[in-house]
């Protein structure tokens, strides 16, 4: 079976994470950029890194190619084409739109640009994205609340915020105020939370944040009463179990308590976390699910449902989703 070949949804996807190393190679030599030896080492994670912030140090080089309108625009096009090339049908794309200005860009420039560019993926690709703001713990809460600010004022381009970044060392409670302005203001929320720091972690994403999703989760597993919690609540979790393993936050693929989860009636997502970081694609994680963890198709399309049920979209474009999921989990091609 090819699994490329199936219709999947990948809702947690960083646009920085997923720049091609050909890409970082042009655009590094047109910037004069000093690149390393092996850009595959500075870009792509080992398969155990010594925690989070150690895999997520290798974006580093990827932020510097990422610092002009152009190859914004170019980059997100491309991760667009990537998602044509693995079956996605639907992703969404975040970013911290204040990693981006180093060269002189205003935020909002930066929001335009990649916007234009994920939009020019879905008319080349037949790829449906939406657009996810990354505000970041270790920041002082005052950015969060700007770029909470600048989601709010382009609701045509951005479906919601993030809370990403030092999850073992940082709280999320110092940014409540703009997860309040986001609330208020309509926009869609979700928090990573129980990866790299224990399921008190994920509470606080629910009771103060008010997340509706949950990036990776996976440590909720130590908590019993948050599971059922999630599970009234129907928070989904968007579990990358690649990543998980690779910052430490599983101890293997065997053990990942993915399968836990699902038995256990809470909304897991599988998604990529980041193509070019974990060197993944969301074909390549199900084929590892299905060869570690014993799945089949019918874990494969519980996901994709749930995913639709999760999905920052509007009535109409989840109608759709279901539509085409429906239609491919009973066989049917997509023009049938």
């Amino acid at each position: 079976m090819d699994l490329r070949e199936l219709p999947k949804i990948d809702l947690h996807c960083h646009l920085d994470a997923c720049v091609r190393v050909s890409t970082v190679t042009e655009i590094g030599k047109q910037l004069g950029l000093v690149l390393p030896d092996s850009l595959e080492a500075a870009l792509i994670a080992p398969p155990v890194c010594d925690g989070l912030m150690d895999y997520l140090r290798r974006i580093d080089l990827a932020l510097e190619v990422l610092q002009r309108e152009g190859d914004l625009r170019r980059i997100a096009c491309e991760l667009v084409e990537d998602f044509q090339a693995d079956g996605v049908i639907y992703g969404e794309v975040r970013f911290a739109p204040q990693l981006h200005t180093k060269r002189g860009l205003s935020l909002q420039q930066v929001v335009n640009a990649v916007h234009a560019g994920l939009e020019e993926g879905k008319q080349r690709y037949g790829v449906l994205t939406s657009l996810i703001l990354c505000c970041i713990r270790q920041q002082d809460p005052s950015v969060s609340f700007e770029i909470t600010k600048l989601a709010a004022d382009n609701q045509d381009k951005v479906c919601g915020i993030d809370l990403a970044g030092d999850e073992f060392g940082f709280s999320g409670n110092p940014h409540v105020n703009a997860f309040i302005l986001a609330e208020r203001a309509g926009l869609r929320r979700t928090v990573h939370a129980g990866e790299a720091a224990g399921s008190d972690r994920i509470q606080e994403a629910i009771d103060v944040l008010h997340a509706e999703r949950i990036g990776h989760g996976v440590r909720v597993v130590e908590n019993p009463r948050l599971m059922s919690l999630l599970k009234d609540k129907a928070v989904a979790l968007e579990v990358c179990p690649q990543s998980n393993v690779q910052t430490r936050a599983v101890d293997s693929l065997e053990a990942h308590p993915i399968d836990n989860l699902l038995k256990r009636g809470l909304r897991v997502t599988v998604n990529t976390d980041g193509r070019t970081l974990s060197a993944t694609s969301c074909t390549r994680e199900f084929q590892n699910l299905f060869r570690h963890k014993g799945w089949t198709l019918d874990e494969f399309w519980q996901c994709q449902f749930h995913a639709i049920s999760a999905a920052f979209v509007s009535r109409d474009i989840r109608r759709l989703l279901e539509a085409r999921i429906q239609r491919a989990s009973k066989g049917e091609r997509p023009n049938e």
